[in-house]
C-alpha cells in the first residue's frame, strides 16, 4: 500500500487526495508538518514539502504536479472513461496550463498567504517563523482570490468543466485549493454564481468527503463548509 505525506491544509497534497479518491486508491496518510524539516522527510524529498508518495516498492514520488503526471501514467489507462488527463494532446496541454495556474500561481496569490498566515503559524515555533498573522498578507491574498473566483467562473461559462468537457485534474486542482481558502471563509461565493455551482458540483463527489472532514484545532470552518448545498 503506498503512503502519502501530507498536511492537511496544504492545498496541493489536497489535490492529490482528491485525484488518489477518484482513482480508488486508499493510501496510509502520513501527517508532515513542513515546517519542521525532519531529517527522515527530507531523505524522502529534500525540497521539503509536501505531499510525498511513496510507493510499496519504495519508489519516492515527491510534488503535486509530478504525482499527478506519475499516476496517470501508472494508473490512467485503467481507470475506463474516468482517466482525469484527456488523451488528445491540445487536451493535456489546457490540463497541464491550468494544473500550473492552480498548483502554482493560485498558490503563490492565495492559498500559501491564507494557509501559513492563519493556520500553519498557530502551530510553528518563533523560530520557525510562528506568530502573529501578517494581515498586508491576508488582505492581497482576500484581493486576489476574487480574481481567481472570477477567472473560473469565466471558462465555467464556455465549459462544462473547467478544462472542457470532463472532469480533470484542473478542476481537482482548483477545487483543493479552494477548500483550503473556504474553510478559512475567504471565498467570496456571491461574486460568482457560476464558479460557486462549479465548486458545489466537485465538493458533492464522494473524493471530496475526507476533506470536508478535515479540521484545525481550535479553529472550526466556515458554517457552509461542510454544505453540500450552500
Amino acid at each position: 500500500m503506498a503512503t502519502l505525506y501530507h498536511f492537511p491544509f496544504c492545498a496541493n497534497s489536497r489535490f492529490i487526495r482528491l485525484v488518489l479518491a477518484e482513482m480508488g486508491m486508499e493510501p496510509v496518510l502520513a501527517e508532515e508538518k513542513p515546517w519542521e524539516r525532519r531529517d527522515a522527510f527530507l531523505m524522502l524529498n529534500p525540497a521539503g514539502q509536501t505531499p510525498v508518495l511513496l510507493e510499496q516498492g519504495g519508489l519516492v514520488v515527491p510534488g503535486a504536479g509530478i504525482i499527478a503526471e506519475y499516476l496517470d501514467e501508472t494508473r490512467g489507462l485503467g481507470l475506463t472513461g474516468r482517466r482525469m488527463m484527456p488523451e488528445a494532446t491540445a487536451d493535456r496541454v489546457e490540463v497541464r496550463r491550468l494544473l500550473d495556474w492552480f498548483l502554482v500561481k493560485f498558490d503563490q496569490e492565495v492559498t500559501g498567504y491564507l494557509v501559513t498566515e492563519k493556520i500553519s503559524k498557530r502551530f510553528m515555533s518563533s523560530r520557525d517563523g510562528g506568530g502573529a498573522p501578517d494581515m498586508n498578507a491576508i488582505r492581497a491574498a482576500r484581493i486576489n482570490v476574487g480574481y481567481h473566483l472570477k477567472y473560473i467562473g469565466y471558462l465555467i461559462a464556455r465549459r462544462r468543466w473547467i478544462a472542457g468537457d470532463h472532469l480533470t485534474y484542473a478542476d481537482l486542482a482548483a477545487a483543493a485549493h479552494l477548500s483550503c481558502v473556504d474553510y478559512l471563509g475567504d471565498v467570496p461565493w456571491d461574486d460568482d454564481e457560476t464558479a460557486r455551482d462549479w465548486y458545489a458540483r466537485v465538493k458533492s463527489r464522494p473524493s471530496f468527503r475526507s476533506l470536508l472532514a478535515d479540521r484545525v484545532p481550535g479553529m472550526p470552518p466556515a458554517p457552509h463548509y461542510a454544505d453540500l448545498d450552500f
